[in-house]
């Protein structure tokens, strides 16, 4: 537990202590060591989606905020900048449909 809390990364299997499954960051539910890699593998891709929604929202909001301050009505920019969440919660919710490349 000591070396699991000290690491960068503390991967714990559930057949261990209890003191082992509260410092790992990781908690493998299964015995199976191949689930370090789809761990690994499911990280970076939220990563991936996690850079996509930062990059389309300030995009967006640097686009919007100046038109609807000056150009378009009050309903329509609160329209606009609501349109900007759904995008992210929709392009978040698109990782339900992710399949793991490892077997």
């Amino acid at each position: 537990a000591p070396a699991l809390a000290q690491a960068d990364l503390g991967i714990a299997m559930s057949s261990g202590t209890d003191i082992a499954i509260e410092a790992g960051d990781i908690v493998l539910i299964k015995n199976n060591i191949m689930d370090v890699a789809r761990a690994i593998e499911i990280s970076g891709y939220t990563l991936k989606k996690i850079r996509q929604n930062l990059f389309w929202a300030f995009f967006y909001n640097s686009a919007g905020i100046p038109i609807a301050a000056g150009i378009l009505n009050p309903m329509f920019s609160a329209a606009a900048m609501s349109f900007s969440s759904v995008s992210v919660v929709m392009n978040s919710l698109s990782m339900k449909f992710y399949k793991s490349k490892i077997n």
